[in-house]
């Protein structure tokens, strides 16, 4: 979650670029379409060149891939949204462009800042239960073992630790 916020709360850059922002989001939107299971299935070979083919590495740079839109986007529209009339009196008072970012626009995106990554925690406990058929382990494990075995006590565990961890998020 780290590592995907630091790099999804600089879509603040974008804000100042429409275009730059439309390329950024629409990949982004490209790359959530694509099915999380898929998406380790292409990422094997590639990652298997430099000795990463399953496991833990892939697990997270698939889970990087899909936070970057929820936060991106919540950024980008947080900040496009901040009222005009604070702009313009940030900008009365001689606030420079980046004083106005980081003194006025910032601060009031927060909030909508912080649901994107509210909804990204929730997105990769789904993408990590998947995660554990490509060795990575986590709570993904017990429910694929509890399948596996055909152990229903095991499943009901699994789903109450996943609904427990999605729900302690909000």
């Amino acid at each position: 979650m780290g590592i995907a916020t630091i790099t999804g709360v600089p879509g603040i850059a974008i804000t100042k670029y429409e275009r730059l922002a439309r390329h950024v989001l629409y990949l982004a939107s490209m790359i959530v379409t694509i099915p999380s299971i898929a998406l380790f299935g292409i990422m094997i070979p590639i990652l298997s060149l430099i000795g990463y083919g399953i496991g833990y590495v892939l697990a997270v740079i698939a889970v990087l891939l899909y936070s970057q839109l929820p936060i991106t986007r919540n950024t980008y529209t947080a900040i496009n949204n901040v009222n005009p009339a604070l702009r313009e009196a940030a900008r009365g008072i001689g606030m420079s462009p980046n004083q106005r970012l980081r003194m006025v626009e910032t601060p009031l995106a927060v909030p909508l800042i912080m649901a994107g990554v509210r909804t990204v925690v929730v997105l990769n406990i789904g993408v990590m239960a998947i995660a554990a058929y490509i060795e990575a382990g986590g709570l993904g494990t017990f429910i694929s073992r509890g399948i596996s075995q055909s152990d229903p006590c095991q499943l009901i565990v699994a789903a109450l630790a996943f609904s427990y961890s999605s729900s302690s998020v909000f």
